[in-house]
């Protein structure tokens, strides 16, 4: 059976307002996804109609297969991936003008398929995500929220665990797929910080088949930011580890972006005389498996800020080391238990004998 391919049909009006350059990536103006149109692919199911009486039966369901093709009456294999539902119509229209006198048609998407999207950059789980009209949306250690409805941005970065601490709210990317068979992307701005300040739902845009969220590092830490993207879109908590001169070491669950004195202060504060305020490591397993490690200086009079009391991670440790005084009792201590001992045993001895006597 013979597979009809697509026509090429040119994108929408609002899509050719925008050039594209050598790369075939497009820059957005305005608002520019309102009217971005659905775009048909694998996983989808339609209802056709066909108005003329005579050929009435010659609809109903469709789906289209993993190839973009869907199968039809009269017209065997016909390939619809890439098209807006407008598109397809009109293509399957002048399609069946072959063999019916009236070719009219309604055609519409009855069940959309999941959508596939890449979520990269400074988020805490980059990588390739599914989304549905019921999504279950939780960031790293925080509640799992059910939402409803069509997947925006905001959608997508909390299944990817959130917001990382070093993400730019102003600097994010939205690449998407035009319409047509070229294969042309377009690149939209988004502001997410006028999204939290001011309430521009215009930086929350739904989500297509394909996009592509591409979230940018900032140049430094900024508390304001940091405090605004924490209402939903950075982990609501996270687990850290304090150990060393601490009253109570251990593993901790703390909120994001809980400061580094913050941390050990959680932990009970560092031991007198036995903890070194100026000797705090801060030890960091980055995403490629590699570790760093920070000095820093315990400073409750410091606020947060980066080089002085950075915000700690998901999985960070924290050292508080040992001061000249601990090492050396720890040192006398190992000296002297074991002939503590010794004496402890001749003093058994005598006490055995003169019980003896």
């Amino acid at each position: 059976m013979s597979v009809l391919h697509q026509p090429f049909l040119q994108p929408s009006a609002s899509a050719q307002a925008v050039p594209a350059n050598k790369s075939g990536i497009s820059r957005a103006a305005d608002a520019p996804t309102a009217a971005d149109a659905y775009l048909l692919g694998p996983g989808d199911q339609l209802l056709l109609e066909i108005f003329d009486p005579v050929a009435k039966d010659l609809g109903g369901t469709v789906e289209i297969l993993n190839d973009g093709s869907a199968s039809l009456a009269l017209l065997g294999s016909v390939i619809l991936e890439g098209l807006t539902v407008n598109q397809a119509s009109l293509w399957l229209s002048r399609l069946y003008s072959r063999y019916l006198l009236r070719s009219d048609l309604n055609l519409r998407v009855v069940r959309p398929r999941p959508i596939q999207v890449s979520v990269v950059g400074e988020v805490q789980s980059p990588g390739l995500y599914s989304l549905t009209t019921t999504e279950v949306s939780q960031t790293t250690g925080g509640p799992a929220t059910t939402i409803s409805g069509l997947p925006t941005v905001v959608t997508a970065i909390q299944k990817a665990g959130g917001l990382t601490l070093s993400a730019n709210l102003d600097d994010v990317l939205l690449r998407r797929r035009l319409p047509g068979a070229s294969g042309q992307l377009k690149e939209i701005d988004l502001d997410l910080l006028a999204l939290l300040r001011q309430g521009d739902k215009r930086q929350n845009p739904f989500l297509f088949d394909g996009d592509t969220l591409i979230i940018g590092k900032a140049p430094s830490l900024d508390r304001d930011v940091m405090e605004l993207a924490a209402a939903n879109l950075s982990p609501q908590q996270i687990k850290v580890n304090v150990i060393g001169e601490v009253v109570t070491p251990g593993s901790l669950d703390v909120k994001a972006n809980t400061p580094l004195v913050q941390a050990i202060l959680a932990a009970g504060g560092p031991k007198t005389f036995r903890a070194k305020h100026s000797n705090v490591e801060l030890v960091r397993i980055n995403r490629n498996g590699t570790a760093t490690r920070e000095l820093f200086q315990l400073d409750y009079n410091q606020g947060v800020s980066g080089p002085r009391n950075p915000p700690l991670r998901d999985g960070d440790t924290v050292i508080v080391n040992r001061s000249a005084y601990a090492v050396a009792t720890d040192a006398l201590g190992a000296v002297t238990t074991p002939l503590s001992g010794l004496v402890n045993s001749f003093a058994f001895i005598d006490i055995f004998n003169n019980n003896r006597n």
